[in-house]
């Protein structure tokens, strides 16, 4: 049990200082086949989703690379908690291309 711990303890520690590169976000970048998915690019886009989204929603986020479709019907969803997440990635999406774009 506690060698579990390490990692996850790891993993909190990097998130919450905004300096880690891995995550869900990271990984769906770096998977999603584009030729401007480089490691530094993904790696940035991901540390501003440490710092914009919780780790729920970069989940949710990064399955959107795999399935737009699925970031359509989220956009086009009168669910409440659907427009608040929209409303929290479009921001994310604003801050990623600020800081990443170069």
């Amino acid at each position: 049990m506690r060698r579990r711990l390490i990692p996850l303890a790891f993993l909190a520690l990097t998130a919450g200082c905004g300096g880690g590169t891995h995550g869900p976000v990271n990984a769906a970048c770096l998977g999603a086949g584009r030729s401007a998915a480089t490691a530094a690019s993904c790696g940035c886009v991901q540390r501003v989703a440490h710092r914009s989204l919780g780790w729920g929603e970069q989940r949710r986020a990064a399955r959107f690379f795999k399935d737009p479709d699925r970031a359509e019907a989220t956009r086009m969803s009168d669910a409440p908690a659907d427009k608040t997440f929209w409303k929290r990635y479009e921001a994310f999406i604003d801050r990623a291309k600020a800081s990443c774009q170069g």
